[in-house]
């Protein structure tokens, strides 16, 4: 479940750890986020999303590693939609 400002918040965070990618709804009510950048910086935005931001209610996150050639188009930066 996702808190107020959750998706913004990630992509603050994201940014920071210098990472690019997505945040966004999905139709169900949860978020999906997808990040790439140093394997460190990754595991350390999955740590940050079991919490998130104060206002978060986080019940459950789900991490699947992906290549880049699974992603339809390579983001550039960390974009919320």
């Amino acid at each position: 479940m996702q808190g107020v400002f959750f998706r913004a918040s990630t992509r603050e965070r994201a940014l920071a750890l210098g990472l690019r990618g997505y945040a966004r709804n999905l139709a169900d009510g949860r978020v999906e986020v997808v990040a790439g950048g140093e394997e460190s910086a990754v595991v350390e935005l999955c740590q940050w999303l079991w919490t998130g931001p104060p206002s978060a209610e986080v019940t459950l996150v789900e991490v699947t590693d992906l290549s880049t050639a699974d992603w339809p188009d390579t983001p550039v930066g960390f974009n919320v939609s």
